[in-house]
C-alpha cells in the first residue's frame, strides 16, 4: 500500500480545444476553395450562354410578360368601361320608361330603324355557295335596295385574309366581287382567327354600328330561307302571346330578362329532342377540348340553337358586344354561342318551322300553308351539296315572289 502511494502520477496527455479544431477545418475549406477558383477554373460548355446572355433574356422574358400584364389590364379595363357604359344607358332608358334598346342616344335617332339585319355566313372558297342563294332566295340590285327599303337588310359576312394588303389575290377577289353585287360585310377580323365563335361576335358588333335594327340574325351560307317569313309565322318578331315586348325568334326558345326588357331567343330544336354529346376525342370533327367542363366523360352538352339559323335582339346583340373580351368562346359556334345566354332567364319554346328537312319535307308543308322560314339537311347541318341542290330546294319550297314583295316588316 505505501509502496503503491509513493509511485507517481502521470499527467494526462495534453487536448487540442475543440474550438480551435473546428477554426481550423473552416480555415483549410475555405482556402481549398480560394485554391480551386483561382487555379482550377470549371470550363463552361460551349453551348451553355455566358451570364451576361442569360441575364439579357431573362429581361427580355420579363419585359414580355409586363407587356402581356398590360395588354390584359387594358382590355379588361376596356371590357370594363363598355359595361358600364351599356348599364348606364340602360338605367337612364328605364328612368325614362324606355326600353334598353331604345336608348342608343343620337345615334340611335339619326339612324332608320331596320326590323332585321341578316348575315349570312361564308368564307373565301364558297364563292359557288354565294352564287347559288344569289341565284334563288336571295334578292339582288334594285330589289335587294327594295327590301332594304322595306326595312331588311341581307349581306353576306366574311373576314379579311391574314395578310390583307392590295396585292392579295383573295382580298382582291372579294373586294371586286362586292363591288359587283354590293351584298357583302366585310369584318374586321382574320377569317379562321378563333374559330366561328369570335366572327358572330365580330359580326354582331359591326352590324350594331352599321344598322340600328331590332333583330340580328345569323345563317349559315348552306341553308335556304324564305324571306317572306318575317311577315307572320316564326319570324314575325311583333306578335307574340307570350311575350308583347321585344323577343328574338330562332327555333327553340329563350327568354331573357334584361333590364326593363323581355326578350325570346328560339332555337332549332334538334339540339331540344337529341341528346349531343360533349366530344373527348382530338379526332373528332366537334372535339371539344374544354371537355372536363362538362364534366365526366358520355355528359351531353346544355340545350342551346343548332348553328344553321338563330337571331338576337339588339339588347342581346350589345351585351354579347360589350362583354366579348370575357364571354368564353369553346370550339363549337353553337355551344358558345348557349354558354353566353345559360346565365340568363331562360324559356325553351319548340318552333319547327326554323328548321324544316329539305324536299319534300319543305315541299309539303307549303303545300299545306305553312311554309318552313329555313330549310336543310340535318345529317349534313345544311343543304347537302347546296351548290347543286340550292336550286332544286328554292323551286319546291320557296313560298314565292309576290311573298317577298309584299312582306311589311
Amino acid at each position: 500500500m505505501a509502496a503503491a502511494a509513493l509511485r507517481p502520477h502521470k499527467a494526462p496527455p495534453a487536448r487540442v480545444p475543440t474550438r480551435w479544431v473546428a477554426a481550423l477545418c473552416a480555415a483549410c475549406f475555405l482556402l481549398g476553395v480560394c485554391v480551386v477558383n483561382r487555379y482550377w477554373p470549371v470550363p463552361e460548355h460551349p453551348g451553355c450562354p455566358d451570364k451576361a446572355s442569360s441575364d439579357h433574356s431573362r429581361a427580355a422574358l420579363n419585359q414580355v410578360s409586363q407587356t402581356r400584364e398590360v395588354i390584359m389590364a387594358l382590355d379588361k379595363t376596356i371590357s370594363d368601361i363598355e359595361m358600364r357604359l351599356a348599364a348606364a344607358r340602360a338605367a337612364q332608358a328605364m328612368s325614362q320608361g324606355m326600353s334598353p334598346s331604345d336608348s342608343e342616344g343620337d345615334q340611335g335617332s339619326m339612324r332608320h330603324r331596320m326590323s332585321f339585319v341578316m348575315g349570312v355566313f361564308t368564307t373565301f372558297a364558297n364563292r359557288k355557295r354565294r352564287d347559288s342563294i344569289r341565284q334563288t332566295w336571295m334578292p339582288q340590285g334594285d330589289q335587294l335596295r327594295r327590301l332594304e327599303e322595306k326595312g331588311a337588310v341581307i349581306r353576306f359576312v366574311i373576314g379579311r385574309s391574314e395578310n390583307p394588303n392590295p396585292d392579295n389575290e383573295v382580298d382582291r377577289a372579294i373586294d371586286a366581287e362586292d363591288k359587283e353585287y354590293n351584298d357583302i360585310l366585310r369584318l374586321n377580323h382574320v377569317e379562321g382567327n378563333g374559330g366561328l365563335p369570335m366572327k358572330i361576335q365580330m359580326f354582331l358588333s359591326t352590324a350594331l354600328t352599321t344598322w340600328d335594327a331590332d333583330f340580328y340574325v345569323k345563317v349559315d351560307d348552306n341553308v335556304h330561307v324564305n324571306i317572306g317569313m318575317p311577315t307572320r309565322g316564326p319570324f314575325n318578331f311583333y306578335q307574340s302571346a307570350i311575350a308583347p315586348m321585344h323577343y328574338t325568334e330562332i327555333g327553340g326558345t329563350l327568354s331573357i330578362q334584361i333590364g326593363s326588357s323581355y326578350h325570346l331567343t328560339k332555337i332549332c330544336p334538334q339540339k331540344w329532342h337529341n341528346k349531343v354529346p360533349v366530344y373527348v376525342n382530338s379526332d373528332s370533327k366537334y372535339y371539344e377540348p374544354d371537355h372536363w367542363k362538362f364534366g365526366t366523360e358520355g355528359n351531353n352538352y346544355f340545350r342551346h340553337a343548332t348553328r344553321q339559323l338563330y337571331a338576337v335582339t339588339r339588347d342581346l346583340a350589345t351585351y354579347i358586344s360589350a362583354n366579348r373580351h370575357i364571354l368564353h368562346k369553346y370550339s363549337n359556334e353553337d355551344v358558345s354561342f348557349g354558354s353566353w345566354l345559360i346565365g340568363l332567364e331562360v324559356e325553351h319554346v319548340d318552333e319547327r318551322s326554323l328548321c324544316c328537312g329539305t324536299p319534300p319535307d319543305c315541299e309539303w308543308k307549303a303545300q299545306a300553308g305553312n311554309p318552313c322560314a329555313a330549310s336543310f339537311d340535318w345529317n349534313c347541318t345544311g343543304i347537302c351539296n347546296p351548290v347543286e341542290r340550292m336550286t332544286e330546294v328554292h323551286r319546291r319550297c320557296w313560298e314565292g315572289r309576290g311573298a317577298e314583295e309584299h312582306a311589311q316588316f
